[in-house]
């Protein structure tokens, strides 16, 4: 299999590693929903609206940096964590500016799709044409990008999840997942990033993989619906440090 190339990224960390007084610090943002806050468990409030456990160092940004810190243990990785939970491209198109672009980060991770998709179809366009706008400002902005595709969500019910709020959220999200509407969604992310010259980092087609060898992916999900569980954040991370390195 040919090797992919080293992002820049990698160069950066070692540069500094070698020359700590003479080189900057590279910085590496995160732009993204609620997987890429930190959120985990679901619960129903006593207004029986939902919230969730936000535990942002559980997060696959923080497990990004801390695998980077213990490849390179001279250097400290600065970092944005500009995900929020309930997020989609198009509000994130909207916040760029103020929430990455006045970090001039060298790297930034994109990750959107979980929300996106509940629009329907008619939004698809919406979704692409927002990913395009983050694509273009952030390479703009001097950044490297990595388009990270999503992970699934349930396919079944899980009888965990007893709240009928949540139980109502769960049987839409595996709706989409189970009728394609998902997977149109995370193909027009690849193909969006493809057009623009952005690296991709296929996390989706591992947890497809996944789910068609017959791993129960919702048991991998800590609310039942779409956040993954604590270990597998670092999934994702191990799969963005691979990326970086061209591995």
């Amino acid at each position: 299999m040919k090797q992919s190339k080293e992002m820049a990224i990698i160069g950066k960390i070692r540069n500094k590693s070698k020359d700590l007084y003479g080189s900057s610090a590279p910085m590496i943002a995160f732009l993204g929903d609620s997987v890429t806050q930190g959120c985990f468990e679901l619960f129903v409030q006593e207004d029986k609206t939902c919230d969730t456990v936000f535990e942002p160092e559980s997060s696959y940004a923080s497990r990004t940096i801390e695998i980077l810190e213990f490849l390179f243990p001279r250097v400290s990785v600065p970092f944005v964590n500009a995900g929020i939970s309930g997020d989609t491209a198009q509000r994130g198109a909207a916040r760029l500016a103020k929430d990455i672009l006045r970090f001039h980060p060298d790297l930034t991770v994109v990750c959107y799709g979980l929300n996106d998709c509940s629009g329907g179809m008619d939004y698809l366009k919406t979704y692409r044409e927002s990913l395009e706008n983050i694509f273009c400002r952030l390479r703009e902005n001097g950044s490297e990008v990595i388009f990270m595709t999503p992970n699934r969500m349930n396919s079944r019910l899980d009888p965990r999840i007893r709240e009928e709020e949540i139980l109502a959220i769960a049987r839409n999200t595996m709706e989409i997942q189970r009728n394609g509407v998902f997977d149109r969604f995370v193909e027009a992310g690849r193909q969006t990033a493809k057009e623009c010259g952005v690296t991709i980092c296929d996390v989706y087609e591992k947890w497809t993989r996944l789910f068609q060898s017959g791993v129960d992916t919702t048991a991998l999900l800590s609310n039942g619906i779409n956040h993954p569980i604590r270990k597998m954040h670092y999934e994702f991370a191990h799969s963005l440090v691979e990326v970086m390195f061209g591995l």
